[in-house]
């Protein structure tokens, strides 16, 4: 009898528990579906206002657009995946090197922006400026044909300028400027002196040169 009383107290205590969780689940159900009521409720107006825009839209485009237009695209779209896919692939790829190269080129641009302020404390740009005034001149100045001409004769004149600034004919030249604006002139000039002054060796060189110059341009 007792044992009975036992199998008996069981089987009710486990009758219990699948009452209990059978009244859970029931509970659990009628929330969810509760919640999915509310739910609707509430995206309902949404529903139909969306509707009433997207048949609006429609309306309007309705002269430039057919349905057809759309399947049309809709199919080539989905044909189209895997190069849409691979679209945002290089996208995303160029998003991550553009993050990773963002460092690098924020200090490349201070470095610019601290170089171009040095050039403008040393004042090459005050030179550029003054630089274009006078290439505005020359060009305002010359025609075509004597650039053309210019062009022609720039070897010769770059030789020219060569020679010219060679050391010695440069020390020549300032030492005739110093001269020229250094020395006072004689009060009295005779021929007795110039005659002289012919017996000294440097006017004997300068002679010379001077001779030789005089001889190359009367054969130009």
């Amino acid at each position: 009898m007792d044992q009975q009383l036992m199998e008996l107290n069981t089987k009710l205590d486990r009758l219990a528990e699948q009452v209990t969780f059978l009244t859970e689940e029931a509970y659990q159900q009628r929330r969810r579906r509760q919640e999915w009521e509310d739910l609707q409720n509430d995206l309902t107006p949404i529903a139909g206002e969306a509707y009433r825009l997207t048949v609006q839209q429609l309306d309007e485009i309705e002269n430039y657009v057919q349905l057809e237009d759309g399947l049309r695209l809709f199919k080539r779209l989905i044909r189209s995946t895997r190069n849409l896919e691979e679209m945002l692939d290089q996208m995303e790829s160029l998003a991550e090197l553009g993050r990773d190269i963002s460092p690098l080129t924020q200090d490349a641009f201070l470095a610019l922006m601290t170089r171009l302020n040095e050039m403008e404390q040393k004042g090459y740009f005050a030179f550029m400026r003054e630089g274009m005034v006078i290439l505005d001149r020359v060009v305002a100045e010359y025609s075509e044909e004597d650039v053309h001409q210019l062009g022609e004769n720039i070897v010769l004149i770059l030789n020219t300028v060569k020679e010219m600034t060679q050391p010695e004919l440069m020390t020549m030249l300032q030492n005739t400027a110093h001269a020229m604006r250094e020395e006072a002139p004689l009060a009295d000039v005779s021929m007795v002196s110039i005659l002289r002054q012919l017996n000294d060796p440097a006017v004997k060189r300068g002679l010379s040169k001077t001779l030789t110059v005089l001889k190359t341009v009367s054969e130009n």
